[in-house]
């Protein structure tokens, strides 16, 4: 008996499966998807649905979803949220969602946004739930988590490899710079894979989804410093660091910037009393600028022995530290950070504050 049951509610929930995908994929047929825009809509119930289940939201949890396209998943969400915030770029995609919400009466629970998610302003939200274009998960994942925002976590969907990367550990092939900067504020988890087959159109390659969910502490850590000493240490990952910051080039350019962001950070402390502070701070900009001429690095040649002098002052905190001979790839985030707080003590630096501020989502573009 038991046996019978089960099998009848298997083939019950496949006929409503069916069901639901054909009336799924009547948004999906009316309009025509770009692959070279990433658009790939997600049509599997089973994995929609699994998705969801494993968002832990709260009947009063504010959902933001980024490119909800034709509103499969969407529709799942406003059955079990208060509140949903989609950010759409596609106007086509816009129509058909909003048609569809207002079938399902949900009108009232949903806030559309037309943009780029990339640009547009996040209102407050308690979880993301994105099918993100692997063209802007880089840059999505350092707004997120670099960004001034406060949630619960993230379940993201992106492409395997992709996720591989970002869940990689030291002493892994795929660890990179990527993996490093998420893990210094953010836990990243692996939660199911999902098969090209269950996307239309068919991608590529296979997907995985995964939560991202920020730390409750952060290290204390300039920001703009982190950023830039990983980009430093990571552009040669399997190199020692003995090689890699002995280069003529990577010292002369950090030679240049330590001593700008020193006189910089000595000016400030000096002039702050006497409220000019940001006056002299922009002269000593111009200044270097013209003392640059132009020349984004300066020859070993006319450094001399000033260069000279600074190659050996990194060569000793990489020797006194234990770290000249250990590659990148090997370390773990508290000895790369043990690692910057021996070179910022040092008097050397890796961020050139004339630029403002580390946009994250470049630094944690592998391509860069």
């Amino acid at each position: 008996m038991k046996t019978n049951y089960t099998k009848a509610k298997k083939q019950r929930n496949l006929k409503e499966n069916k069901e639901e995908t054909r009336e799924e994929e009547k948004g999906h047929r009316s309009i025509h998807l770009h692959k070279s825009r990433g658009q790939h809509i997600l049509t599997n119930p089973r994995v929609l649905d699994a998705i969801v289940s494993k968002a832990d939201i709260k009947p009063t949890d504010t959902i933001r979803e980024i490119g909800p396209g034709t509103g499969d998943l969407t529709l799942r969400l406003l059955e079990v949220a208060k509140k949903v915030i989609a950010v759409e770029i596609d106007k086509r995609m816009i129509e058909i969602l909003n048609k569809r919400v207002s079938e399902h009466g949900f009108e009232d629970k949903i806030n559309v946004i037309s943009g780029d998610a990339l640009k547009a302003e996040f209102p407050q939200f308690d979880i993301v739930v994105a099918n993100i274009p692997y063209g802007i998960s880089s840059p999505l994942i350092a707004k997120l988590v670099f960004g001034d925002y406060s949630f619960r976590s993230a379940k993201l969907l992106m492409q395997k490899e992709f996720v591989r990367r970002l869940l990689a550990k030291p002493g892994d092939s795929e660890f990179n710079r990527l993996a490093v900067n998420v893990k210094l504020v953010a836990d990243a988890k692996f939660v199911m894979d999902v098969s090209k087959r269950d996307f239309v159109p068919c991608p590529r390659v296979d997907s995985s989804v995964v939560k991202i969910t920020p730390k409750d502490e952060v290290p204390d850590v300039n920001m703009n410093e982190w950023l830039a000493f990983t980009r430093a240490c990571f552009s040669k990952k399997n190199k020692t660091l003995g090689a890699t910051f002995k280069q003529k080039r990577k010292v002369a350019e950090l030679l240049k910037r330590s001593q700008l962001t020193n006189e910089r950070e000595e000016t400030v402390m000096i002039a702050s009393d006497e409220g000019d502070a940001d006056e002299r701070v922009e002269e000593i900009d111009e200044e270097k600028e013209q003392e640059s001429d132009g020349e984004e690095y300066v020859s070993d040649s006319s450094l001399g022995t000033e260069m000279s002098v600074f190659k050996d002052k990194i060569a000793e905190v990489l020797k006194v530290g234990g770290f000249e001979d250990k590659r990148p790839s090997k370390l773990s985030n508290e000895e790369l950070l043990c690692l910057l707080s021996l070179f910022n003590r040092s008097g050397i630096r890796f961020h050139d504050s004339r630029h403002g501020n580390v946009d994250p989502g470049v630094v944690l573009d592998e391509s860069f």
